[in-house]
């Protein structure tokens, strides 16, 4: 099944007086289960193109499907639904809540949503989150005491925390060190086998897309080489 298409998308923004073309008819899909790098230097338009399949923006041209469900179709709240219900995200920045510990920041998206899960039913699969990315020890210290790699456990078991059938990792690996890095990309591959969740990553570090299993290379906003299982796809750029 494919949980994510886009077709001859492009965007397109305002700088000044002139016009930035991010993306440039960019048409791929990505089918439920896979684990998939966008890969390209930096302004080669992965940021854009996690944005749009998050829901985070919208395209100039072309159309965006999550789950079968064209995006463009969809209202305000219904936008705001699906990420709360399909998505989840990871940053760079980690953007954790300071102020809450491990176990607060895993359960807080469990608290927004329409249907808030009993409190021991909550308190079982955010424990059994923090054991999975290895930080039990860990559960009820705050932000400012764990490391970078910690951190960004703590986000992906967050980005987890719903169910969610598609995570979404803008350079997840770009404040940690390679050998950290490495072993985030890793923690995420066994998230993606064990739960069947699709990652979606961006990365220009060519040791992280190695072990992607789906590769969609980028330059200048175009497609330049899409890859699945070892087997080139040509052709799939507009």
């Amino acid at each position: 099944m494919q949980i994510v298409q886009l077709e001859h998308v492009h965007k397109k923004y305002p700088l000044g007086k002139t016009e930035v073309h991010a993306v440039k008819g960019v048409t791929f899909s990505i089918a439920e289960g896979d684990f998939i790098s966008i890969a390209g230097p930096s302004g080669s338009g992965k940021s854009t193109i996690l944005n749009l399949v998050g829901c985070i923006d919208t395209p100039t041209e072309g159309a965006v499907s999550i789950d079968g469900t064209p995006t463009g179709e969809l209202s305000d709240r219904e936008i705001t639904n699906l990420r709360h219900r399909v998505l989840g995200f990871i940053f760079q920045s980690f953007n954790l809540v300071p102020v809450l510990n491990v176990f607060e920041n895993v359960e807080f998206p469990l608290l927004l949503g329409k249907s808030i899960p009993p409190k021991q039913e909550r308190a079982d699969w955010v424990d059994h989150l923090i054991d999975s990315v290895g930080l039990a020890e860990w559960r009820d210290h705050k932000p400012n005491e764990l490391s970078g790699g910690q951190r960004q456990r703590v986000a992906i078991a967050r980005a987890l925390a719903t169910k969610p059938r598609i995570v979404l990792a803008d350079e997840p690996t770009a404040n940690l060190d390679s050998a950290t890095g490495e072993a985030i990309i890793e923690l995420m591959k066994r998230m993606n086998e064990e739960l069947g969740t699709t990652f979606i990553f961006s990365t220009h570090d060519p040791s992280i897309v190695s072990i992607a299993d789906h590769i969609i290379r980028l330059l200048d906003g175009r497609i330049i080489e899409n890859l699945r299982s070892g087997i080139h796809q040509a052709g799939l750029e507009a």
